[in-house]
Order: structure tokens, then C-alpha cells, then sequence
């Protein structure tokens, strides 16, 4: 119970933890976890590294997704996800939040809250959601100045380039800022919004030996691939990053219009977890034992 305990928390930083995830045979598969319940859940599925998306952040905030939030504010989802899972978390970090003084401020603070690993990109404030259309693009001297900042703030953290080039200055632009910003310091790149398997290939033939993420979102740019076949065309990461909260908000959407119509939670209550499955997965009673002043909660039999 790495919340409470310190003897459960990992040994190593988050970002270590993070390389050696990198480093292992295949693809790193990091599905978006976008609060501490979705960290334990996507923990018991089998995954040893996360993805946190500032999209989804933002959406279950109720803003969308324009850089709005703060540092701090996604510091907060970081500390609740990497306290309450123990995993590495790779953080979305818009645009870094201002310029280099600002990203370095970011790098430390998201270091410190426990993430293993960032990614930044070239967009200009107000950012959008790199399928959208009419993006702003930074100057690449701008952005490799940017990546350099973050890569002197970095102790362990591993420092992702992400460019949304592709749209509006063709493939050849995008790739042409990567090799910038590996130059400038990124251990990785992030192509964002390729539109077809045959760009993700170019990518990749382009970059020799260096490491690439590619994003897996829905109802996006890109074709639906899965992590098998990103893997074959030599990717290195990939990322759902806002699947957990789209499927969250689809059953709370049906919940609130089922109550909305019956005056009653009765049709729904197939699809929820139970109240036991919730303690399970939150640790009720692992967390009851710490202090002997608490009597070890029964479920109530809802059936009986």
C-alpha cells in the first residue's frame, strides 16, 4: 500500500522504474489511467507502467482540453495514481506550461509527485488535441530549446518530444523537428496524429535507434492498430490515453438517464461493481488493519 506504507513504496525513482519498462522485450503497452481507481484497476489487469492524458484530466474536470489546467493541478492526479498503484506513469505535459524556466518547474515538480516520464509538445497556447484541426505550431528552435530545459531538470524522469508537424507541414516537417529534439535531449518522440500505417513506417525508417510512442486514441486520425502490429512497425510505446474515461463517462451517461427515467438505479445495477468488488480493489480491509481502533468491515449481503 504504497498510500500509506513506506516500506510498500518501490525502491528505485518512478523514472528508472520507467527505462527499465522501456527496456524490456516489446512494446510498452501504457493504457490512460485517469484518477487513482482506474490505476488499481489497469494494475490488476496485468499492466506495470500507466499513461496519464491531460485530455482526460481535463474532460473529467469538466473543461476541455486547451491548457488550461496547472502544473499543480496535474500534479495532484500524479501524486493519486502513482500513491495509489506504485507504477510508473507517463504524464502528458501539454505544452510544458510557458518556456524553458516553466518546463524545468514542471520536470521537478512532476518528478517529485512520482512520474516516471513526460512528454511535451510543440503546439502554441491555447493547445488542442493534437486530431483536431488548425493547430498552432511553436517555432522547432523554440521547442528543442524547451526539450533541452527539461532534460537539465530531469534527475530520471524520461523526457518525451511530441510534434504535431504532421498536419500542417507534412511528414518531412515533422520529422525534420524529431531529429531536432532528439538532438536537443529527448530519450523519445511522439508523432502525434499520423493518418495512416504507411506514415507510422516512414517514421520509423526515418529514426533509426531512436525510441517512439505512438497513440492509440479513439474516434481519431489514426487507423486503429493494435499494440502487436505498432510493435511490428518498430514502435516502442503506445498509449490509450483516453479510453478509461470514455467508457466511465458512457456508463455514468446511461446510470443518470436510467434514474432520470425510472427514479431508480435498478437497471444499472448489473453493470456496476459491486461494493465489494470496490473495497477489494481499494484495499478496505488492508487499510482497516493499520489502525486497531477500526472494526473490520462485512459487506452487507445485499442478496440475503
Amino acid at each position: 500500500m504504497p498510500y500509506l506504507i513506506a516500506d510498500d513504496l518501490p525502491g528505485d525513482s518512478a523514472g528508472r522504474r520507467f527505462r527499465r519498462a522501456l527496456d524490456a522485450p516489446g512494446i510498452l503497452r501504457l493504457p490512460g489511467a485517469h484518477n487513482g481507481q482506474a490505476a488499481l484497476q489497469a494494475k490488476a489487469a496485468g499492466f506495470g507502467a500507466l499513461y496519464l492524458s491531460g485530455a482526460a484530466m481535463t474532460a473529467s474536470m469538466g473543461l476541455p482540453d486547451l491548457g488550461i489546467i496547472t502544473v499543480d493541478e496535474v500534479a495532484f492526479f500524479i501524486r493519486q495514481i502513482a500513491r495509489a498503484s506504485g507504477l510508473p506513469l507517463l504524464v502528458d505535459g501539454d505544452t510544458g506550461y510557458g518556456e524553458a524556466l516553466n518546463v524545468m518547474h514542471m520536470v521537478r515538480v512532476f518528478e517529485e509527485a512520482g512520474a516516471g516520464a513526460v512528454h511535451l509538445e510543440d503546439q502554441l497556447l491555447p493547445k488542442k488535441c493534437g486530431h483536431l484541426n488548425d493547430k498552432k505550431l511553436a517555432p522547432a528552435a523554440d521547442m528543442a530549446a524547451k526539450i533541452a530545459a527539461a532534460a537539465r531538470a530531469a534527475r530520471d524522469l524520461v523526457v518525451i518530444a511530441r510534434t504535431d508537424a504532421a498536419a500542417s507541414e507534412g511528414l518531412e516537417g515533422a520529422i525534420a523537428r524529431a531529429q531536432l529534439y532528439v538532438e536537443a535531449g529527448a530519450d523519445a518522440i511522439f508523432p502525434e496524429a499520423l493518418t495512416s500505417v504507411e506514415m507510422f513506417r516512414e517514421v520509423r525508417a526515418a529514426l533509426p535507434g531512436v525510441r517512439l510512442l505512438a497513440n492509440m486514441t479513439e474516434f481519431g486520425r489514426t487507423p486503429t492498430l493494435s499494440a502487436a502490429e505498432f510493435e511490428a512497425l518498430g514502435y516502442d510505446m503506445v498509449i490509450w490515453p483516453v479510453s478509461s474515461l470514455r467508457v466511465a463517462n458512457k456508463a455514468q451517461e446511461r446510470l443518470y438517464a436510467a434514474i432520470a427515467r425510472d427514479g431508480a438505479t435498478t437497471a444499472m445495477i448489473p453493470e456496476m461493481q459491486t461494493r465489494q468488488e470496490l473495497y477489494d480493489t481499494i484495499g478496505l480491509g488492508a487499510f482497516e488493519a493499520l489502525d486497531h481502533s477500526i472494526a473490520a468491515s462485512v459487506a452487507p449481503d445485499w442478496n440475503a
